[in-house]
């Protein structure tokens, strides 16, 4: 049986770790990995969700175990670790 796995409050990994290389509003070149997007907000948050100026690639990531692991940190640490293995 498969449970729905939610966004953890105050976590924003998805959002800081990876590069986003197309544009999002405020970072009309994208973000690089490790930088906290534009759109985050204090509790972070995407200003942006399901709004269609949202990047695909955001839209793409769907929380989980696997790239949400146990915390923020080990968000930011699986997250990290699958851009480094992805960069051109």
């Amino acid at each position: 049986m498969v449970t729905a796995f939610t966004c953890r409050a105050g976590c924003g990994a998805c959002c800081t770790a990876p590069s986003i290389r197309s544009p999002i509003p405020g970072m009309p070149q994208g973000k690089p990995a490790g930088v906290p997007c534009v759109q985050l907000d204090e509790a972070l948050r995407c200003r942006l969700f399901g709004r269609p100026e949202r990047p695909a690639f955001c839209a793409s990531l769907k929380p989980g175990p696997d790239m949400c692991g146990a915390s923020r940190a080990e968000a930011m640490a699986i997250l990290a670790a699958l851009e480094a293995a992805t960069t051109p």
